[in-house]
């Protein structure tokens, strides 16, 4: 099809904002109300409290006695923070630490941000590094009343992290009030906004919540034209050379006859259905590597046999909901295959996909085909989104392959054009604009 077109989704440039103050001040709470406020499922708060530094054995000791600065930013990781911010702005996986301020370290695990429109972070040094003040797109500063500071941390410190009232003081003359002065309260002057009394103050609140929903909208709008111009190129251009539309044999021509009348019982449509996905998928697998293997015949001969072995794992992930019409003829092919999940929804005031959940097999970047399953493409905006999300856990284009009953060409041609080494098995080809009626038929809703 020609040079690639590459798509980028809504979360493809995710809007951050920092949001610091000093120890104490509500940020946390501020980043909550902004949340509420939005009434969005989009939107991440990440805590700065995640990057400190794992400590060596005589920090941590000092740590246990409270003699240890947590309030310096030489405490935070902040390359790794720059990093995970960088990966989330471009739209990637991003895996964030956990720290625990019980055992003043690290725990193994992580947690995983994908997919985010917008971005909270908070922290007391959120506008502290000339490198992540780049990246935000809206800078605030919470201020509150160093009496009220003192006494909400060591209600927090107490409650929540099992530190004792003399520890908290000691920390908080030592450390916290001097690093105030002199790391924290300079932010205030390059902040976009200055937020005084928290949650309390619902006009500042309702004003940062309509300027985000303001960059939202011009986002859409954004992400909306870029489709548009994907369906006029994919308009434009004969079908895609990656577009595989199984042989129309005289048994798949009588299996689309069974499935398109209407008069077609719902049990022999199931059977039929489940029968056509078999050859699709035994169509996909031809995109397996494999190896040349020499095997031995049964006795008596025991002829030499040079054949083939897969080398990597296959995989498949379903669209739902129609993807999981796939689900037995899948099994029927291949019974041990590994399976993932996605939601993606059309918003119907927008005409913009949305993703609501992925569950993907563990390393996914590592299997050798990738199939995505979904009975029918119209435009082809979920199958971009779903692509989508599998390059962004690693996964190479050449080893993905859309697999669908009915596809439009437009739509094909859409996907393939921004994804130009992913495969497409089809088959049908169909109107692009043709409801999605394949699923329905076999759900029976």
């Amino acid at each position: 099809m020609g040079t690639s077109s590459r798509y980028s989704p809504p979360w493809g440039d995710a809007s951050i904002i920092g949001v610091a103050g000093g120890s104490g001040s509500g940020k946390t709470s501020l980043a909550l109300a902004i949340v509420a406020s939005l009434n969005l499922p989009w939107v991440v708060i990440m805590s700065m409290d995640s990057f400190y530094k794992p400590l060596t054995p005589a920090q941590s000791k000092k740590a246990f006695s409270n003699d240890y600065d947590f309030d310096s930013p030489e405490a935070i990781d902040f390359d790794i923070l720059v990093d995970r911010l960088r990966d989330i702005k471009q739209g990637k996986v991003a895996e964030i630490p956990v720290y625990s301020f019980e055992k003043h370290a690290r725990v193994e695990e992580t947690t995983t941000i994908y997919s985010p429109h917008v971005l909270i972070l908070e922290g007391i040094f959120a506008l502290h590094d000339p490198r992540v003040l780049e990246l935000l797109d809206l800078k605030i500063f919470a201020e509150a009343d160093s009496d009220l500071c003192l006494s909400r941390r060591l209600v927090r410190d107490i409650k929540e992290r099992g530190r004792d009232i003399e520890g908290c003081i000691k920390q908080w003359f030592d450390f916290v009030k001097p690093n105030f002065h002199k790391y924290v309260a300079p932010q205030r002057e390059i902040a976009d906004v200055i937020v005084p009394r928290g949650i309390e103050n619902k006009v500042a609140i309702a004003m940062l919540s309509d300027s985000i929903q303001k960059t939202l909208h011009r986002k859409s709008t954004l992400h909306q034209q870029e489709l548009r111009r994907l369906g006029q190129i994919a308009e434009e251009s004969p079908l895609s050379e990656n577009a595989c539309v199984i042989k129309q044999t005289n048994q798949v021509r009588g299996i689309h006859t069974l499935l398109m009348n209407p008069e077609t019982e719902s049990e022999e449509y199931i059977f039929y259905f489940d029968r056509m996905t078999c050859l699709l998928i035994e169509k996909a697998v031809d995109f397996l590597p494999f190896t040349p293997a020499q095997v031995s015949t049964p006795a008596p001969h025991n002829y030499p046999y040079m054949g083939l072995h897969k080398t990597l794992e296959v995989s498949a992930v379903v669209i739902l909901r129609g993807g999981s019409a796939f689900e037995t003829g899948l099994r029927r092919t291949i019974p041990d295959c590994r399976t993932g999940r996605i939601l993606i929804q059309t918003n119907y005031r927008t005409g913009e996909p949305e993703l609501h959940y992925r569950a993907l097999p563990s390393n996914i970047a590592e299997h050798g085909l990738v199939m995505l399953l979904d009975p029918q493409m119209s435009t082809g905006g979920a199958a971009l989104m779903a692509v989508r999300v599998l390059v962004d856990h690693g996964v190479p284009e050449d080893r993905i392959v859309f697999v669908t009953y009915l596809a439009g060409r437009v739509g094909v041609n859409r996907v393939l054009s921004a994804f130009p080494d992913v495969r497409a098995v089809v088959a049908r080809l169909g109107d692009d604009m043709e409801d999605r009626w394949v699923e329905t038929r076999y759900l029976g809703c």
